[in-house]
């Protein structure tokens, strides 16, 4: 089905995303550069780093063969899992090793049910792999003092992150990490949101909640599109774009700002609104409705901070909205069978939205 240069090209991929995440999962595990003198890289600390690796990698890995298997149960060809690698150690720089995996499509979908099965396999079948390496990582915490091994100067009653220049990095709650960090951890042991990314099998489940989330959008030719298309078939257009539009006004709360200066109202703003109407340039809309839809998400985020200035969204959501409209799309393709999918496919369409609801955060990583 395959041929061996796609494998070994696939392959390739594979190792050297792996070599890069455990590269990246021993940083955020030791809280140091490989560049550092403090950190040399090491067998053993190449050894260790895969705690975060091998959870990591085998979610994104099981996500895409559930796409992948479906795809060969249905005869629609596609390609083996292309993952990305990312590092950016040797900038020392903080990355997570990968910019996630990726299957495509060769052949036409040709009818909704084919497109829902394909699009539901992956992420239930990366959850269930997430959700026990979160169980695992909130039973097993190590002794509260841990934290100290890696930050020796928080014994210091004297010490500030502000003074030393440290960087923070806060991950935010998401409704299935808050409900397990209550039922399941020690409380006396359990790390505050800015030390999660130390404990290799929290983070490694954390970073699957948002892959998770991330792909059960319900927005075009994500999975989650295709759930919505094969659970609202005749209504997918407008949900996709609904929420779209609102994806795209929350990432870009706080841009628009009435009280920076004459500067920022004459260059940056027209810069800002350029932006939105962009993102949605790609849509089917009429050019005035692209229009009317950009000007009022901009006119509702100035009023809105006019009278609540402190208001923000997640500018982090905005280069991924970018990535929506103009590659991915907003819209979903048609199919030749249009029929209804069934009862039991409708209970996992319902079960794959509840999924997405649990494991959204609406701002998961602010950097300070």
């Amino acid at each position: 089905m395959y041929s061996n240069k796609e494998y070994l090209k696939h392959s390739l991929l594979f190792i050297v995303t792996f070599v890069c995440t455990t590269l990246a999962g021993g940083e955020w595990l030791f809280g140091r550069s490989i560049l550092s003198d403090e950190m040399p890289l090491t067998w053993d600390y190449f050894v260790q780093s895969m705690a975060f690796s091998i959870p990591f990698v085998g979610i994104l890995l099981i996500h895409e063969l559930g796409h992948l298997f479906t795809s060969i149960h249905h005869k629609v060809k596609s390609s083996l899992p292309f993952f990305i690698p990312f590092w950016l150690g040797f900038l020392g720089a903080p990355s997570i090793g990968t910019m996630g995996a990726i299957i495509k499509m060769k052949d036409f979908v040709s009818s909704r049910k084919k497109f829902f099965d394909i699009g539901v396999a992956g992420p239930l079948a990366g959850f269930i792999i997430a959700f026990g390496v979160l169980v695992y990582g909130f039973q097993n915490l190590p002794d509260a003092d841990f934290i100290y091994e890696i930050h020796p100067e928080y014994l210091d009653p004297d010490y500030s992150l502000e003074e030393s220049g440290g960087v923070n990095i806060q991950l935010g709650y998401n409704l299935l990490f808050y409900g397990m960090q209550e039922l399941l951890a020690d409380p006396d042991k359990m790390p505050d949101m800015s030390e999660v990314i130390h404990y290799p099998y929290l983070f490694a489940g954390y970073l699957a909640l948002f892959f998770t989330a991330l792909n059960l959008l319900p927005i075009g030719q994500l999975d989650g599109g295709h759930v919505v298309f094969g659970l609202f078939p005749k209504h997918h257009r407008k949900i996709s774009l609904s929420f779209y539009t609102v994806f795209l006004f929350f990432a870009g709360l706080g841009m628009v700002n009435p009280y920076e200066g004459t500067s920022y109202l004459i260059f940056a703003l027209p810069l800002y609104v350029i932006f939105i109407y962009i993102c949605f340039r790609k849509s089917s809309l009429k050019n005035q409705t692209k229009w009317t839809l950009t000007l009022s998400i901009v006119t509702l985020q100035y009023v809105l901070l006019y009278f609540y200035p402190h208001l923000e969204g997640y500018s982090g959501w905005l280069f991924f909205a970018f990535i929506l409209g103009r590659l991915i799309g907003i819209e979903h393709p048609p199919v030749r069978d249009g029929k209804p999918i069934n009862p039991p496919r409708k209970v996992l369409a319902w079960l794959a939205i509840i999924i997405f609801i649990l494991c959204f955060t609406p701002q998961p990583f602010q950097i300070a």
